[in-house]
């Protein structure tokens, strides 16, 4: 980002994980609870990131040779007579997400826990924020009508 920036900044989907990774906007006067919501939001970014990169590679991985395995048992090649990538009917790939999906499940539910975790955290931390910005506006506010 421009060196005068003043928000973060959001780039393209990440090839791994599919998730737009967050450059976030550093004041140059941040104050200590600023920089803890800061950084527990960089930490969430980072582990979404971490997750679904490792998740989404444990899916191609585990769909192809899926794939492979149904095609063999079929006695068909990965490509066709044209040359085009041989494809199962969606019937046959809903066992492959069904199966995928029930056995990653454990996973899933922890990832939610720790994300709903993290969130709220965020959260929390963002009402302080907003709190101690209302409150300096506030006394701002009267100091100058004292005036």
């Amino acid at each position: 980002p421009p060196a005068h920036s003043r928000c973060d900044w959001i780039g393209p989907p990440d090839r791994h994980s599919h998730l737009r990774p967050v450059i976030f906007y550093v004041p140059p006067e941040e104050s200590a609870l600023e920089r803890r919501l800061r950084e527990a939001r960089q930490e969430a970014q980072a582990s979404n990131q971490r997750f679904w990169a490792r998740h989404n590679r444990a899916f191609r991985q585990e769909k192809e040779e899926f794939i492979y395995s149904r095609l063999k048992a079929k006695g068909l090649e990965m490509k066709d007579e044209s040359g085009q990538k041989a494809t199962l009917n969606a019937e046959e790939m809903a066992d492959f997400y069904k199966d995928f999906l029930s056995k990653n499940f454990k996973k899933h539910l922890q990832y939610n826990r720790d994300w709903y975790k993290r969130n709220f955290r965020i959260t929390f931390l963002m009402a302080q924020v907003a709190l101690v910005r209302a409150l300096r506006w506030l006394r701002r506010r009267k100091k100058n009508v004292e005036q």
